[in-house]
């Protein structure tokens, strides 16, 4: 099995404009979607193995 680790680096406090806002948006999208088909390709025992069950998928892919 493997792991896929991702860093992303975010800008200090200042004020988010529109395009920023956006651009959030979209990687957040971007990020549930990636976890929701890693999740999915797992097998059933592997996600048991986690603690996880089919239906916990969409829960925890709007949570990443």
């Amino acid at each position: 099995m493997s792991a896929i680790d991702t860093n992303r680096v975010h800008s200090g406090t200042r004020s988010i404009g529109f395009g920023s806002k956006i651009w959030a948006a979209m990687t957040a999208w971007n990020d549930m979607r990636v976890t929701k088909n890693a999740l999915n390709r797992l097998s059933d025992r592997e996600l048991d193995d986690i603690g996880l069950s089919r239906g916990d998928i969409d829960r925890i892919a709007r949570a990443a």
